[in-house]
């Protein structure tokens, strides 16, 4: 049997790290693959943080007022879906995997829209939402 040395050890704890590494990765994306996100496109109207939020799909009509607002959205990034705070447009953009970002906080993806609401509430620390300006 041959005898259990140093090089040994480190090569055997390395293939293990790897092989136990690779798994996480792999995971994800295959439960994501069969996740819709579709369900999480519902409207909400709350109030977060002393902030009333709002969402909807952009062609819903009215929303508490919030007809003839803007979409919340430019050049369809935001997937169709207008997000307000405090009756200020807040754009949203959904990314090629499913997750929403804000203008508000960019590189913070969030799982749907109200979190991406929620997000830009925590970040703005009670300061006021401005409009985003339409190139």
């Amino acid at each position: 049997m041959p005898e259990l040395t140093r090089r040994r050890a480190l090569t055997a704890a390395a293939a293990l790290a790897a092989a136990a590494g690779t798994q996480p990765l792999l995971a994800p994306g295959a439960s994501a693959a069969g996740h819709s996100h579709e369900g999480s496109l519902e409207p909400f109207d709350e109030v977060y943080k002393g902030r009333r939020i709002q969402g909807r799909p952009a062609g819903m009509d009215d929303m508490g007022g919030m007809k003839g607002m803007g979409g919340g959205h430019h050049h369809g990034h935001g997937a169709g879906y207008a997000v307000f705070v405090d009756g200020v447009a807040l754009h949203v953009m959904r990314n090629a995997d499913g997750s929403w970002i804000s203008v508000v906080s960019h590189y913070d993806p969030v799982a749907t829209p109200r979190a991406a609401a929620r997000a830009a509430v925590d970040e703005l620390q009670g300061a006021a939402l401005l409009p985003f300006p339409a190139n």
